[in-house]
C-alpha cells in the first residue's frame, strides 16, 4: 500500500529510544500475573504485553490481559513511550478499555523504569471509585525476563500495591 513502509522491513531503531531497546519484544506472562488492592479480591491474570517501534523516537505498546482461570479478556492498555532527548526523562502514555488516560514520567535507569502519573484522567461516566495515581516500574531481570509492578491510589484508597507479573519473552 502506498505511504506504508514494508511490514517485513524493520526501521532501525531511532537513537533517541536505545536506553530502552531492552523492552523491546513480544511478552507473555509466565507465571500468571497478581492483581489486587485494599477493595477487590485478589486475582489473576495472564497477560501479553507487546513493545514495538516504527523508528520514530518513541516506543508503541499494547498490554492484553485475560482472566487466567476462564481465559476471558479483562485490561487493555496501548500508548507510546518517550524520552525528553538527551535525558534519561521517560514519558508513559497510555489508553485503557477503563476509561482512563494518563501520563506517567520518570527516569530509566539501567534495565530499569520507574514512572509516577503526571495527570490521570477518565470518561465522565467511569465507575467508582476514581483512578487517582499510579506509580509503576519495568525491570529486566538477570534471567532476561520483564517485570511489572503496579500500585494505585483511588479517591477512596490511598497508593497501594495493585499488579505484579513477571514475562517471558517470546518474540525479539
Amino acid at each position: 500500500m502506498a505511504g506504508f513502509p514494508d511490514a517485513a522491513a524493520s526501521p532501525p531503531l531511532n537513537p533517541v529510544v536505545s536506553p530502552l531497546a531492552w523492552m523491546l519484544g513480544t511478552w507473555v506472562s509466565e507465571p500468571a500475573g497478581v492483581g489486587k488492592f485494599p477493595t477487590i479480591e485478589p486475582f489473576r491474570y495472564m497477560e501479553e504485553a507487546t513493545i514495538t517501534h516504527v523508528g520514530q523516537p518513541m516506543l508503541n505498546f499494547t498490554f492484553c490481559a485475560s482472566n487466567a482461570d476462564t481465559g476471558k479478556p479483562m485490561h487493555r492498555e496501548c500508548g507510546f513511550i518517550r524520552i525528553k532527548p538527551g535525558t534519561n526523562h521517560v514519558a508513559f502514555i497510555s489508553a485503557q478499555n477503563t476509561g482512563v488516560v494518563e501520563v506517567e514520567e520518570g527516569e530509566v535507569e539501567g534495565n530499569q523504569l520507574r514512572l509516577t502519573s503526571h495527570s490521570v484522567s477518565r470518561i465522565s461516566f467511569a465507575k467508582d471509585p476514581h483512578v487517582t495515581q499510579i506509580s509503576r516500574k519495568f525491570r529486566l531481570t538477570p534471567e532476561g525476563k520483564l517485570e511489572q509492578t503496579v500500585h494505585m491510589a483511588t479517591s477512596s484508597q490511598p497508593l497501594a500495591p495493585h499488579l505484579h507479573v513477571t514475562y517471558r519473552k517470546v518474540t525479539s
